[in-house]
This record gives C-alpha cells, sequence and structure tokens, in this order.
C-alpha cells in the first residue's frame, strides 16, 4: 500500500510539473525531490513520560515559491512514532513476592505524514518554516522483548487514525540540489481518543536532493 502511495503521489506531481513546463514554455518553479533522515519520538501516557525512540524517516518533498523569499512545502514522508518502558515483572512464589526483571515495551505507530508548511527565505541558502504536520497512522503496536500471553507484539486500541502535530524548521540549501533540514513536531494534541491521554512530539533532522 505504501509503495502504491508513494508512486501514485510522485506519477501526480510529474504530471503537475510538466504541465507547468508547457504553459510556461521554461522550466518550472515547481521544486520536487526527495528526503531521509532521523526521527527522535518522545511520548507521555498521562504524566508519565516514557523513554525516547530514534527512528528513520524518508519521503517525496515539492515546494512552490509564492512570493520572492517565501514558498509553500508540502511532503508526503514515512516513518514511526513511538516511546519506550521499562517495568519490572515480578511472580508470587508461595508468600513472597519474587522479582524476576524488568520488560521493555515499545510503543511503535507507523505513520504515513504529511507536513504542510510556509517558509520565509531569510538569505537565498536559509529558510526558516512553520506548518502542520498531518499523521497517519497504518498502524500501532505494543511490542516486548519477551513473550507476554504467547506473543511478542498486540495492537494498541484507542489511538486517533489523523495526529496532528505543529512544527517549526529551518532548511539550508548547500548546493542547487542538495539540502539539509531541520524541524521539531510539538505535543500539543492527544494522540488517543478515549481518555488514555497520549501525546508525542519529536525531532526530525535530515538531508534532501531536490530534481530541478
Amino acid at each position: 500500500m505504501t509503495k502504491n502511495f508513494f508512486l501514485t503521489l510522485a506519477v501526480t506531481i510529474s504530471g503537475v510539473m510538466s504541465a507547468q513546463s508547457v504553459a510556461s514554455g521554461s522550466d518550472s518553479q515547481f521544486k520536487f525531490g526527495v528526503k531521509a533522515g532521523y526521527s527522535l519520538s518522545s511520548m507521555k501516557v498521562f504524566e508519565d513520560k516514557l523513554d525516547s525512540k530514534s527512528y528513520f524517516y524518508a519521503g517525496l518533498v515539492g515546494e512552490m515559491p509564492v512570493a520572492s523569499n517565501v514558498g509553500i512545502q508540502a511532503e508526503v514522508l514515512y516513518t514511526q512514532l513511538g516511546g519506550k518502558q521499562s517495568l519490572p515483572l515480578v511472580d508470587l512464589v508461595g508468600n513472597e513476592v519474587v522479582n524476576l526483571g524488568n520488560i521493555d515495551f515499545n510503543y511503535q505507530l507507523t505513520q504515513i505524514q504529511i507536513p504542510v508548511s510556509v517558509k520565509y527565505y531569510i538569505i537565498p541558502q536559509l529558510s526558516a518554516a512553520v506548518g502542520m504536520n498531518f499523521g497517519f497512522n497504518l498502524s500501532e503496536k505494543l511490542k516486548t522483548d519477551v513473550i507476554v500471553n504467547g506473543t511478542d507484539s498486540q495492537d494498541l486500541i484507542g489511538f486517533k487514525t489523523l495526529n496532528l502535530f505543529p512544527f517549526l524548521g529551518a532548511e539550508y540549501k548547500l548546493t542547487d540540489h542538495f539540502f539539509v533540514d531541520a524541524r521539531y513536531n510539538f505535543n500539543f494534541f492527544d494522540a488517543h481518543k478515549n481518555g488514555f491521554t497520549t501525546k508525542i512530539g519529536f525531532m526530525q533532522a535530515g538531508v534532501g536532493y531536490r530534481f530541478n
């Protein structure tokens, strides 16, 4: 499903670029490329902050200038979010409680994200961005490092399909094609819909290449 989604998006954007080029008789102003990088996710359940988890992200990016120093950027990214929690495992032996060590619980939300932002170019190479990241869950899993109730992975229940993450970021163009960027996605909105308050914030930093 993810592969078909990216293929459809790429064909659509390529069609738009071709149409614009024909209409203008010159190279389109629309910029299209790919990007990938590192994501560090922080998850909080009620007031309990879980250990951070690191993941990768990869996807497509397009930008349309709307003024000499302002552009609108949209992306489609594949990534994961979550956190890690270690809890003690105990057993009752006779009248004695025996500590059997700790179990690691890994919360893992696999997402397609669509960040949309307004970029302001401070100088031609450096821009600042503000926007909203729309994260669509493909799966929500709780994984353990040992077998619990016959499995080491189970579905999480009650998470919203659509998650909203306001973000601030910056980008620096290394060349006409290569760039680096970083942003922080804030945990302002609850990711759970049944009162089990869960908030996720995450930092993303990576590199990209624009084809035109």
